[in-house]
């Protein structure tokens, strides 16, 4: 990679433009060049990237030159204030140029592999430390073939569940956006809805931590849920029963006493079709109950229905609708 990539790449990164790959590639080089405190882990990604910026200028000039560059602090105080301790120089040399490409090989040559998984399919795999993954339709996820020494990390979009093997010594990390999930051993869900522009975290054993952009939004243990709007980054945290959650990976769909909005929801997940009710108050109407593996959505509608005293119509091949009084 040459000194116009090397730019060109963290201008992106700033822009929020770079690849999952690349974004590793950058954030490495962050802790191992930035990393002259501990405070440097408490910056949040705003403060990383403002300091990369004012970097960005001093790596131009840095490269263009045969030698070493010391780069005071004094000359960033707005930002440096905010982690006071820090030591008094940073060293910025040519090493950076030099040794890019070997960070970039490290990182980039295959040493992340990629699945997809079509619509209307699921598919479970195992990670190299034994971790187990159920991957919904429509899911992404990046891993390593083989973990390094210090972290497992993973870059998850769309819907998995995860039962992640113990191992206190490598906490294991999946990065959904800027959201980061942090567990050593357990099992949960992680929700991505891009449509909505939510992301929902589900426990359903031992304890996860959840941060967005670096601040820490909750400590979740089993039933609990936190879900994330991701453009107005707000955070509500409730408690839920795991087991309707993660329904879609056991090909069952058990309705918890559940709202019957709620329970269309799953149904549109499930069968990829659309519900709509002519009439709001059926959506407040509560019940509970269980839908099989092989269960058609026709039999799943008279049972729903009939609990709530209400009817259902197709108007289009992808499209019921709920007719009815609603509850008292």
């Amino acid at each position: 990679m040459n000194r116009d990539n090397i730019e060109a790449l963290i201008v992106r990164y700033l822009n929020k433009e770079t690849s999952a790959e690349e974004n590793l590639l950058v954030e490495k080089w962050l802790a191992d060049n930035g990393n002259a405190d501990p405070d440097w882990q408490k910056l949040d990604r705003t403060d990383k990237d403002q300091w990369l910026s004012d970097m960005l200028v001093e790596i131009k000039d840095t490269i263009k030159q045969n030698s070493p560059q010391v780069i005071p602090l004094a000359s960033r105080k707005y930002l440096w204030y905010k982690i006071a301790g820090v030591a008094a120089v940073l060293i910025v040399s040519f090493s950076l140029y030099l040794g890019w490409p070997l960070l970039e090989n490290q990182i980039l040559s295959g040493s992340l592999a990629s699945i997809s998984i079509p619509e209307h399919q699921q598919k479970q795999i195992t990670l190299a430390d034994g971790t187990t993954v159920w991957l919904n339709a429509g899911a992404e996820l990046r891993y390593p073939k083989v973990f390094n020494e210090d972290s497992r990390e993973v870059y998850l979009s769309g819907e998995a569940y995860f039962d992640v093997q113990h191992d206190a010594a490598k906490p294991f990390l999946i990065h959904t956006g800027d959201v980061v999930t942090r567990v050593l051993g357990t099992a949960f869900n992680i929700k991505e809805d891009k449509k909505k522009h939510t992301l929902e975290v589900t426990v359903t054993r031992g304890k996860v931590s959840v941060a967005d952009d670096g601040k820490l939004l909750s400590i979740l243990t089993a039933n609990q849920q936190i879900s994330l709007d991701l453009l107005s980054r707000k955070a509500a945290e409730k408690t839920v029963d795991a087991r309707s959650v993660i329904a879609w990976q056991e090909n069952d769909m058990l309705f918890d006493d559940v709202t019957f909005a709620e329970a269309a929801t799953q149904l549109e997940q499930h069968f990829h079709v659309k519900i709509t009710f002519k009439n709001d108050k059926l959506k407040d109407c509560r019940f509970s109950g269980t839908a099989l593996k092989g269960d058609k959505l026709d039999d799943i509608l008279d049972v729903i229905c009939g609990f709530n005293n209400s009817t259902w119509q197709k108007s289009s091949r992808n499209h019921i609708i709920i007719n009815g009084e609603g509850c008292n």
